[in-house]
């Protein structure tokens, strides 16, 4: 009885041990997987924001996003349980191993034979689930997608009454997942089915074998039990093993394509050191050759040169497709170029460190991105510490410092996501008083003023041509009374530039501009030639136009 009671209290001090331990263990994996899931996120996400603009471009935002956030998730938390399953199993295994082997190594052999089946089985398994594994997160990727893009543009669908058909692609995409949810379901099946036959294998073996040691006095029955009921426990720990090698698969399925965006290194290096004091802001184009890395046949500019000259407003007009944007992309450095140069004075572009060149530069789309912040965050945006006088003074040069102090919060009004509580001009000129505050050497209009009122164009014109000797600007506009004012125009069609001069010169000389004007001002159809492709840059010209001198000298 004092043995029993020894044996017991032994026990229940074991039992309690193992509990303490047990909740430590799941404690520190619980934290150290947290820290790991967060370490995965940063690097994944530190990586995508230095990849190159092409990258951008291939892969879809959705399928970005399912990598930042489910395949990471499943990595960390997968890793973290199975590897506390493992370590868990491994240490109760190897005691259960030692404790079988003093009772009788003869069944322990037997137990062992059947190991290397179970072992294959497990690891055929692993590569087909591992293949399995991915191709659900990759078809969970494309229905993340769908839903992502669907709910950015909502009111889109909505316009066109599509929220069925977009719950129709989303629900099929869905279903994709499922398939092949169903084929991981069956391969678990058999997977259990060959390791279970297996285990009921070896274990009617060691009964059998177990049964002629006791008759022939060579094991105890007590001993045959004990050996049985460790044999279980090595069986259930052997599962527990073995599905915790399945579950690793599929953590490695969803990490290969998080490690793979990690470890990938970007084709265009912004490596450049320049980063003089002074900086004229004379912009050459030299002989340039381009075409996007996803459109690699297509050259969009062929062979452009043209000059920027500081302290002047250039305008670049054409049909859409012509190579606008290209040419302010490019001047970006968003894209390598195929050949040619674009210097900035007399430098490449791509020698200038890229947080200098982009100090230096700024860019105001036709649909400008705000972001949910508020809107003196968003006029700062970039920018370390910005006095608050900075800010309203770029405000008032935008004209927009009247429209944000009648809002409820005013400058700390928040523009909602991509800056949908505002109007498409208040973003605008949220957006032009983003590019002012930095008072930069040049600055890119690129359809800028396309959704603002006469008003605040002329303001803003007023603001740009009044202190155009520090800057260098570069405008593609819609209206004509932005584009006769500026100091040159340059002419593109088909990736080329066919004319350039000023507004009067283009006019004398004839030609594609001269008959974007005839267009735009005397509502002439050419019906013929490069004027009836014409449309993005100047096809938006308003008729009634306040410079009426401009049908006046046409008629002349």
């Amino acid at each position: 009885m004092e043995q029993f009671s020894m044996a017991v209290v032994i026990m229940a001090l074991l039992a309690i041990g193992s509990s303490f331990a047990a909740g430590i263990r799941g404690g520190v994996f619980t934290l150290v997987f947290a820290r790991l899931n967060i370490r995965l996120r940063n690097s994944l996400f530190r990586s995508l924001v230095s990849q190159e603009m092409s990258f951008f471009d291939e892969n879809l935002t959705g399928d970005i996003i399912s990598r930042l956030t489910s395949d990471t998730t499943i990595v960390s938390d997968l890793v973290s349980q199975n590897i506390n399953i493992f370590l868990r199993n491994m240490v109760k295994a190897t005691g259960v191993i030692v404790f079988m082997f003093s009772l009788s190594w003869q069944l322990s052999l037997v137990t062992f034979m059947g190991f290397p089946i179970i072992m294959l089985v497990s690891d055929l398994y692993g590569k087909y689930y591992k293949k399995l594994s991915k191709e659900v997160q990759n078809a969970l990727a494309k229905a993340n997608n769908t839903a992502e893009e669907t709910i950015s543009a909502m009111k889109t669908v909505r316009s066109f009454a599509n929220e069925e058909v977009e719950a129709n692609v989303y629900r099929d995409k869905l279903q994709q997942v499922y398939r092949l949810n169903k084929k991981e379901a069956m391969a678990y099946t058999y997977y259990v089915w060959s390791s279970g036959l297996t285990l009921l294998i070896v274990q009617v073996s060691i009964l059998y074998y177990g049964g002629h040691l006791v008759i022939s006095d060579q094991m105890t029955s007590g001993n045959l039990i004990s050996f049985i009921i460790y044999e279980f426990v090595l069986g259930d720990c052997m599962e527990s093993i073995g599905s915790v090698y399945s579950g690793l698969m599929q953590g490695v399925g969803a990490a290969e394509k998080v490690f793979e965006f990690i470890d990938r290194k970007p084709t265009m290096v912004n490596d450049g050191t320049l980063a003089p004091s002074q900086l004229e802001g004379k912009v050459e184009f030299k002989n340039v050759t381009f075409a996007y890395h996803t459109r690699p046949t297509t050259q969009v500019l062929q062979n452009v040169s043209f000059t920027l000259p500081p302290g002047q407003v250039t305008a670049l007009v054409g049909p859409s497709g012509s190579g606008k944007s290209s040419c302010v992309n490019i001047m970006e450095n968003f894209y390598p170029l195929q050949d040619g140069q674009v210097l900035l004075d007399g430098q490449p572009i791509n020698m200038y460190e890229h947080k200098y060149l982009h100090t230096v530069t700024s860019l105001v789309s036709q649909e400008p991105v705000l972001f949910a912040r508020s809107i003196a965050e968003n006029i700062s945006y970039g920018l370390a510490s910005v006095p608050y006088e900075s800010v309203i003074q770029a405000a008032q040069k935008a004209n927009a410092h009247t429209f944000i102090t009648e809002l409820q919060d005013g400058y700390h009004t928040e523009a909602g996501e991509k800056g949908t509580q505002l109007s498409g001009g208040q973003k605008q000129r949220v957006a032009i008083a983003r590019a002012l505050i930095r008072n930069p050497p040049i600055l890119i209009l690129d359809e800028a003023t396309s959704a603002l009122d006469a008003e605040s164009e002329h303001a803003i014109q007023r603001t740009i041509y009044g202190d155009v000797q520090n800057h260098t600007v570069l405008v593609i506009a819609h209206r004509l009374s932005t584009v006769e004012k500026a100091h040159n125009i340059i002419v593109l069609d088909k990736g080329c530039v066919v004319q350039q001069g000023t507004h009067k010169q283009l006019m004398e000389e004839g030609g594609l501009y001269y008959k974007l004007v005839q267009r735009q001002i005397l509502g002439h159809e050419t019906g013929t030639g490069d004027g009836s492709q014409l449309d993005g840059s100047l096809a938006g010209i308003q008729r009634e136009s306040p410079k009426m001198g401009l049908a006046e000298e046409f008629q002349a």
